[in-house]
């Protein structure tokens, strides 16, 4: 934990140059590229030496007030914020084996009865848990691939086939990546993550650069472009739902804007891969 903190905090610093933080540069060549540690340790009211050794994971008791300090003069945002506090203070508990991840049955109902838009259930680092027939034919036939792969972050890196359907590829995998740091502040411990990302790190280079970024997000809503092979170009929006006792599942709709030709492409895609009927 104390290695994503220093890291984080670096990676924050380094997007702050002193003109953004309203500080009058020193003269001379600067060795970093943002905010050196004296100038955070300056914005935020606390000795440079206090700084530097909780940047280095050695000060976890660290009080709300002096990260809320360090926040303000880092200019994080919200999700940032909260993804300090976690790194900066993290539980005293012994890590536990999680346990597998199961769809509730009336979760799983709801996903069924959604037949005009795709709907998924993405678990623990961003695993498939659950898809209804519209989202395997919009991403990928789920029930047909193996359990490890059900993954959406591994398709998008590593399915040639999911990754061509992003229009905006990298903005698309800049946030799974980005989805994936939160998941790591929750979970350090989680063995399951430590070998997607190093799997991932492995035969990505995208990956790898991206994860070295440090950026934090969250899906809740938003739209993004789509080219299908069967019906071609897409404009689909997404809503974000996690039930409120069971936070790591979370229920994404897909949305359409009625009479568009997205919402005719899409009816299309599931006339084509709804299931044969047989006339009595």
């Amino acid at each position: 934990m104390s290695e994503q903190l220093r890291d984080f905090l670096r990676s924050r610093r380094a997007k702050i140059t002193p003109a953004d933080a309203g500080l009058t540069p020193h003269p001379g060549p600067r060795r970093v590229p943002g905010l050196r540690r004296e100038e955070v340790a300056q914005l935020a009211g606390v000795s440079v030496d206090y700084y530097v050794r909780l940047e280095r994971g050695r000060n976890l008791n660290v009080s709300e007030s002096v990260l809320d300090a360090i926040s303000r003069a880092l200019q994080l945002n919200d999700l940032e914020r909260t993804h300090l506090f976690t790194l900066a203070k993290p539980t005293r508990s012994r890590p536990r084996p999680l346990p597998p991840q199961r769809v509730r049955p009336g979760l799983q109902l709801v996903l069924d009865s959604l037949h005009h838009v795709p709907a998924i259930v993405l678990g623990r680092r961003m695993d498939v848990l659950a898809a209804n027939r519209l989202a395997c034919a919009l991403y990928a036939d789920f029930d047909a691939l193996p359990p490890r792969s059900r993954n959406m972050a591994r398709l998008i890196f590593l399915d040639d086939t999911v990754r061509g359907l992003y229009t905006d590829w990298e903005g698309a995998a800049r946030g799974v990546v980005a989805t994936l740091h939160l998941y790591a502040g929750r979970y350090p411990h989680d063995p399951a993550l430590a070998e997607l990302i190093g799997e991932l790190s492995l035969r990505d280079q995208d990956f790898r650069r991206w994860w070295a970024d440090h950026d934090v997000f969250e899906r809740t809503h938003g739209v993004k472009q789509y080219h299908h092979p069967l019906v071609g170009e897409l404009t689909l929006g997404y809503e974000a739902m996690t039930p409120v006792d069971d936070p790591e599942q979370t229920l994404g709709i897909t949305t359409v804007e009625p009479g568009s030709p997205s919402e005719e492409r899409l009816h299309l895609l599931a006339s084509w891969t709804s299931p044969a009927t047989v006339d009595g």
